[in-house]
């Protein structure tokens, strides 16, 4: 499953939507997904999103798009 995970790039500041970045990954559940990125990162998730094939197309049309790999 794919996912768009949201995130503040620090736990320490205060979460802005300015600030707000997404990454996407490939994981087998939503917890997986949230557990990777905690263990791999020092991001403050505020979202986690599970991409059906029509948004994940829809994603893939940005030319910033990139799966991430841990």
């Amino acid at each position: 499953m794919t996912f768009k995970v949201y995130y503040q790039p620090t736990k320490t500041a205060t979460p802005r939507r300015e600030n707000t970045h997404v990454l996407y990954m490939e994981a087998d559940s939503e917890a997986a997904a949230r557990q990777t990125v905690e263990n791999n990162t020092e991001y403050s998730i505020e979202f986690i999103e599970l991409l059906d094939e029509k948004s994940l197309e829809f994603e893939k049309k940005d030319p910033n798009f990139k799966m991430t790999q841990f």
